[in-house]
């Protein structure tokens, strides 16, 4: 994690000193995006390098906070402003455009020999807290369950955390991403784990040997797959949230190239490599 925070300070540092400085973007704030955020900043400037960009995580709270004191252009955020938030852009009269770039679901995967196809909410947070710790308590297949997860700092182990109202179990795997996860639960029949759904979605080999499981809220309701279309665009998935970017008005003129960038195809196929969706508007 260390390593990763002083390589986006050394990326924004190079990026920076070789800029104009009309043409400098400051981006802060989630951790969730900052990844993607760097290398469509990378691609970017490199099809143009009259821009330079400069980006830092630190969490969404940080990013906004920095728009309000002027140290930032954009903050990129995993959730929307607060009404405090709000109400404090108002007090300074600092007017924000909002972009939403991307849709980020999270898809929950097993083993494709364990015959789950489905999942309600209740039962699946009592997995992931370790109160269920056999599949026989779900399925008839006795095998103990082995938790393929996120480590604490991740936005996505906490989204699934809050999202469910829980504490993970001591006995959760930390994984250090998409791939480690799936590469885990491909080898181990017992295995559960959450990655994002683009990324099974669009990388065809991400999926062999796994099998996605669809989402019910109650174990009467309507399963939803996170790898359906259809689905994301009418927000019936539980597990999906807008990744959202805010842009301080008096700095759009110099954004909107970035912001344009993003929305090309070019862009786009790099979010979805990332493993978010696109919205469709």
């Amino acid at each position: 994690m260390k390593n990763s925070f002083c390589f986006i300070l050394m990326l924004g540092a190079m990026l920076t000193s070789c800029s104009r400085k009309d043409n400098a973007i400051k981006m802060k704030g989630s951790d969730t995006e900052v990844n993607l955020a760097i290398n469509l900043a990378e691609k970017f400037t490199e099809l143009d390098d009259d821009f330079s960009i400069s980006i830092s995580g630190g969490g969404s709270g940080l990013g906004i906070t920095s728009l309000l004191n002027g140290q930032a252009d954009i903050a990129n955020s995993s959730r929307p402003l607060s009404d405090d938030e709000i109400q404090q852009f108002k007090d300074k009269n600092i007017e924000l455009k909002t972009v939403i770039f991307a849709e980020d679901a999270t898809a929950f995967v097993v083993h494709k020999d364990l015959p789950l196809d489905e999942i309600d909410l209740e039962t699946l947070g009592k997995i992931l807290s370790g109160e269920i710790t056999n599949w026989n308590q779900v399925i008839d297949i006795d095998l103990p369950i082995n938790i393929y997860g996120r480590q604490s700092s991740s936005g996505t182990h906490s989204f699934v955390k809050k999202k469910l109202k829980i504490e993970f179990s001591p006995a959760a795997k930390e994984m250090t991403g998409n791939a480690q996860i799936i590469e885990g639960v491909k080898a181990d029949k017992s295995g559960i784990g959450y990655v994002g759904a683009g990324y099974v979605a669009h990388d065809p080999n991400a999926n062999t040997k796994i099998r996605i499981v669809n989402i019910k809220e109650k174990p009467d309701s309507i399963a939803y797959s996170p790898i359906d279309n259809e689905t994301i665009n009418k927000s019936l998935y539980f597990f999906q949230r807008p990744l959202y970017q805010f842009v301080l008005a008096d700095s759009w003129h110099k954004v909107k190239p970035f912001i344009d960038f993003e929305e090309s195809e070019l862009g786009k196929k790099m979010i979805e490599e990332h493993g978010y969706y696109i919205i469709e508007k």
